[in-house]
């Protein structure tokens, strides 16, 4: 059976191992999925990120999650803003500053996946996936 937001599955099970205080959560991989985890890292909201291979020979995005001291986890709140129901999409001018530059936001572009401040940059709008605080 096909998932309807595979994105919104990634968030949730990177938020529920947070909660739990695992060291890693495994998932299906695709190409979005390791651009997300790619920014999550580039900006130090998790420590690092694998592509694995599981028994039957499909993909696995391993993501090894980031906890400050005293054990409270570096990813506060993860929301999926964009749903397959209810797009969103942003221009430039319009891509959120999320915790005042303490966060971040998320989007797919037409030059890639991307996070608020490369698209800033590169003054470039699209569809806002995720924020990250």
């Amino acid at each position: 059976m096909s998932m309807t937001d595979p994105i919104a599955d990634m968030l949730t099970r990177i938020r529920n191992a947070c909660g739990s205080k695992h060291r890693r959560v495994d998932m299906p991989a695709s190409k979005v999925k390791v651009e997300i985890a790619r920014i999550l890292k580039e900006n130090s909201f998790i420590q690092d990120y694998r592509m694995l291979e599981d028994e039957k020979g499909k993909p696995t995005l391993r993501v090894v999650l980031k906890y400050a001291h005293g054990g409270q986890p570096v990813i506060r709140e993860l929301k999926r803003v964009s749903s397959p129901g209810l797009r969103k999409y942003v221009g430039c001018g319009e891509i959120p500053r999320v915790r005042n530059g303490l966060g971040m936001a998320i989007l797919s572009t037409s030059q890639g996946v991307m996070s608020d401040q490369q698209a800033r940059k590169s003054n470039t709008g699209g569809e806002l996936l995720a924020v990250v605080w």
